[in-house]
């Protein structure tokens, strides 16, 4: 499957065998500060930093599933200009009807009796629109979850215009509850993959998505999916003569950062604010007592942040800030340090 996905152009990683999860890092790559396009991993056969190592390779495919034949199949999907709308059918305590179609509100009047998965606000969305639904849509792939949710898959027909990665339980970017949407940012469980819970399973005859429908290409923007161009941190200067900058103090912060750069593979969930801000504080506090240099600092953490979560650099930079400053307050001595 991992070649034939690959043939279509559509860049493919594995997944943890059994799971719907990439394989994890090497023991290297978990506390080593890179760029995945810059991984030496990848020409040993190795499958490092999940979607974003996701390559067409065959050479690459033939040696990462060679090593770990069980691996399932993961494809990136804003690579491979793809749009998938993922219905779940978890059970989930129903929200207020005000929360299903972010942006639509639903009078009282409309009965929800029986409401109680993606498969209902996927069809209400279609139905508020006088659309079909896509989950009846047997011109595109389709794919039933071990969990009993659906995978719709569709071809974005216009790549200069990118849709990022959302779910349908966020509070500030989602087309409806229960339904996220696999694009940028983001990857999708390959048709036929086995888990511990089931194997994915096309359903009917049509194995290619088609385009994405012009009437969900307008919901997505209408709901803030489309990226937009965001300013990417300047490249790091060439190290000058700068303050004391430790072995043992990089020890500390470097794991804080990777744990940031980690959110990259989920784009909900992640913990991402929480973990930048620990890491930005600890690292104003390691600067603080003489340990690390500032704006060197404050350079990898808004790298690790850009790489993470590229379409809110404003908000990461804040967020680095206000922790910086707030760890300065507070000197950091570790034992060893001093």
């Amino acid at each position: 499957m991992a070649r034939w996905l690959a043939g279509r152009q559509w860049p493919v990683h594995p997944l943890a065998p059994g799971r719907k999860t990439p394989a994890a890092n090497c023991e290297q790559c978990r506390v080593r500060n890179h760029e995945p396009s810059r991984c030496p991993c990848h020409q040993q056969g190795k499958w490092c930093h999940g979607f974003h190592s996701a390559t067409t390779n065959l050479e690459r495919i033939e040696a990462c599933w060679s090593r770990e034949p069980r691996a399932g199949v993961g494809v990136s999907c804003g690579p491979a200009h793809l749009v998938v709308l993922d219905v779940d059918a978890h059970p989930a305590q129903v929200p207020d009807r005000n929360r299903l179609l972010p942006g639509i509100p639903i009078p009282e009047q409309v009965d929800l009796s029986g409401l109680a998965s993606g498969f209902d606000t996927m069809a209400l969305l279609a139905a508020y629109r006088k659309e079909a639904n896509p989950a009846e849509d047997e011109t595109t792939l389709r794919v039933r979850t071990p969990s009993g949710g659906l995978h719709i898959w569709y071809v974005n027909s216009e790549p200069s215009v990118r849709y990022r990665s959302s779910t349908g339980s966020s509070p500030k970017t989602a087309l409806a509850w229960q339904v996220d949407v696999r694009a940028h940012g983001g990857y999708i469980v390959a048709p036929t993959t086995r888990t511990s819970a089931g194997t994915y399973t096309p359903l009917g005859a049509v194995r290619a998505p088609a385009p994405l429908p012009a009437w969900l290409s307008a919901e997505l923007k209408r709901t803030g999916h489309v990226i937009q161009a965001s300013p990417v941190p300047a490249p790091r200067p060439a190290r000058q003569a700068r303050l004391p900058q430790t072995g043992a103090a990089q020890a500390l912060l470097q794991p804080l950062i990777e744990t940031v750069r980690e959110c990259a593979a989920f784009t909900e969930g992640t913990g991402f604010t929480e973990k930048l801000n620990r890491a930005a504080y600890t690292a104003g506090g390691l600067a603080a007592a003489g340990h690390l240099n500032q704006a060197e600092a404050r350079q990898e953490l808004a790298e690790a942040a850009h790489y993470a979560r590229p379409h809110q650099t404003r908000r990461s930079e804040s967020i680095i800030d206000a922790a910086l400053s707030a760890g300065a307050s507070r000197p950091f001595y570790p034992k060893g340090l001093a």
